[in-house]
């Protein structure tokens, strides 16, 4: 039996509850990208030039430190990577995440959620990151997510 990890960076909790949805219809464990330097609601807005998000996004390079997580990521075969869509593709800090480990050879399964953007340029962007990584079809899961899930770990 295969053992499932769900790992996401969740802002303001929407993509947390979809984290946990998956979780629970896959029956897998969770484990949050949680930055070192949390996000304040300043530094999540968009529309300032100046925020941390926007400074981060803009620099391609960057690459915000999180926290070591509590569960062995290289114990796992299959890993759900979830997060919200910033500018078209995944936080920076998901980049931190997705470098730091050694994925090759695993399975790994994006999810996003957007208020209107769709995942395809992310899903572009991470094979980048993680190119020997078997990756599958990611979705943006704004709602409904167990029933995609189920799915995506039996492809």
């Amino acid at each position: 039996m295969q053992k499932i990890l769900v790992a996401y960076f969740s802002a303001s909790g929407v993509t947390k509850r979809a984290a946990e949805e998956i979780a629970a219809a896959v029956g897998a464990d969770l484990c949050p990208i949680e930055p070192v330097q949390p996000y304040t609601d300043a530094d999540l807005d968009w529309r300032n030039r100046q925020s941390r998000s926007s400074v981060e996004m803009n620099d391609a390079a960057c690459r915000p430190a999180f926290r070591a997580p509590a569960a062995d990521v290289a114990a796992y075969d299959t890993v759900f990577i979830g997060f919200p869509v910033w500018w078209y593709v995944e936080p920076r800090i998901v980049d931190s995440f997705l470098e730091a480990y050694k994925f090759a050879g695993k399975t790994l399964i994006p999810f996003a959620t957007s208020g209107g953007s769709s995942i395809a340029g992310a899903e572009k962007s991470l094979r980048a990151h993680c190119p020997a990584a078997r990756w599958k079809s990611g979705k943006l899961v704004n709602g409904g997510a167990a029933a995609w899930a189920k799915s995506a770990v039996k492809e």
